[in-house]
């Protein structure tokens, strides 16, 4: 039992898809963070663009 446990605490296969996981759930932060900030710029952008296309017809 006990080469069983050393065994199991030596292994370290499943950490490199651990740390994938959390450098994936890092980047889907900050681009939800990033894409909040921008929010309010892309409103403004879209809405003058929806005002010159309004004018132009």
């Amino acid at each position: 039992m006990s080469k069983f446990v050393s065994r199991f605490l030596k292994d370290e296969s499943g950490a490199t898809a651990i740390e994938y996981g959390l450098i994936a759930a890092l980047i889907a932060v900050v681009l939800v963070a990033v894409m909040g900030t921008l929010d309010g710029g892309l409103k403004a952008a879209f809405g003058n663009i929806d005002t010159q296309l309004k004018k132009t017809n």
